[in-house]
């Protein structure tokens, strides 16, 4: 389902929804005007992601928009209605949106398999809950793996995990679970490094502000981006403030596909265009009126544009040599106009 042929961009729904199912469909809308080429939910309930407890290991204190919040109550805020879901990959559909999903638990995936969901997401505090890749790798659909918490040790086990269920095809995504990302902590030159050290597919899951993370990110080889999107921030939420409203993520994938332009592949051929061009290159021309036997000097030839003399390369070769007739100042240098222009005489 992801493309071959340019960055795959996700517009992440996560809890932008207001708790409005009108809000999430007109979301993913306003996702494919933006350009998007995918949205994806999350599937979880607050009792299948955590437990509702107030002991100190639940509540949230790492410095975080979410800070002093007991994280069974922080999901159920977020967390989208699974009844909605099927209105929602509907709503993609006739977007012409790929719809997907995270899953947190095996009841999900059994639910989003009953959806026909197509790719399936581990988020980054899941890469570690190998029972949830293995079973979903063995739906046989792409996987894709956020790495914000993960060792190499972390990474080399999910990969592992789904290559032995029997799933090669993997997306690992460079994430910094910081929300928002500081740019300095980044790290986007990780994105190759997967690539080349899990012979794996890879891109970003970013949290940043801004657009310029995911357009760096194709540059280094990036196929994947994954942002989060909502489609008013006056909306609020738990993600609103490091999501991208309809206007930035537009802008994100305009730059992104000008990047994708800008880089398009190795090329040494020239087209007609730059053999038009190469008509203002240096070329050696006559300098000065000269007469039939006069030698060749740095005062009567020059290294000029354009280019429609002989090549400067042959100055030093030539220099010293006679000419055969008599040239007007501005005429294209031509092997013609020497004597043995190929001898040492």
């Amino acid at each position: 389902m992801m493309l071959l042929d340019k960055c795959f961009i996700i517009a992440e729904l996560s809890a932008n929804h207001g708790g409005s199912l009108d809000i999430a469909k007109e979301t993913i809308r306003a996702a494919k005007r933006a350009g998007a080429d995918a949205i994806k939910l999350q599937t979880y309930t607050a009792d299948t992601i955590t437990m509702n407890s107030k002991q100190d290991y639940f509540k949230i204190s790492q410095g975080t928009h979410w800070d002093g919040q007991y994280l069974y109550d922080l999901y159920k805020e977020a967390y989208l209605p699974w009844e909605w879901h099927e209105e929602l990959f509907k709503t993609a559909k006739e977007e012409g949106l790929v719809c997907f999903s995270s899953p947190f638990d095996f009841t999900a995936v059994d639910f989003l398999e009953t959806l026909s969901c197509p790719i399936y997401k581990i988020a980054s505090f899941e890469i570690t809950d190998i029972p949830l890749i293995e079973y979903v790798a063995k739906k046989g659909k792409p996987i894709i793996i956020s790495t914000g918490i993960a060792t190499i040790e972390d990474i080399e086990l999910a990969i592992k995990t789904c290559k032995d269920a029997g799933n090669d095809d993997i997306t690992i995504l460079k994430c910094t679970s910081a929300y928002p990302a500081e740019p300095e902590d980044a790290n986007i030159l990780t994105i190759p490094d997967i690539m080349k050290r899990f012979n794996v597919k890879s891109g970003l899951s970013d949290h940043t502000l801004g657009i310029e993370a995911p357009v760096v990110s194709i540059c280094v080889g990036g196929t994947v981006i994954e942002k989060h999107f909502i489609l008013d921030k006056s909306i609020g939420g738990p993600d609103a403030h490091f999501s991208l409203d309809e206007v930035e993520f537009t802008q994100m994938v305009k730059a992104v596909r000008t990047a994708e332009k800008l880089l398009g592949h190795v090329d040494y051929e020239l087209t007609d265009k730059k053999k038009k061009s190469r008509e203002f290159s240096r070329s050696l021309f006559v300098n000065t009126n000269v007469k039939k036997g006069e030698k060749l000097t740095m005062e009567n030839i020059r290294s000029i544009r354009p280019g429609y003399g002989l090549h400067p390369k042959y100055l030093s070769e030539i220099l010293g040599k006679k000419f055969n007739v008599d040239i007007e100042k501005g005429t294209p240098l031509d092997f013609k106009h020497i004597k043995n222009p190929q001898s040492n005489n």
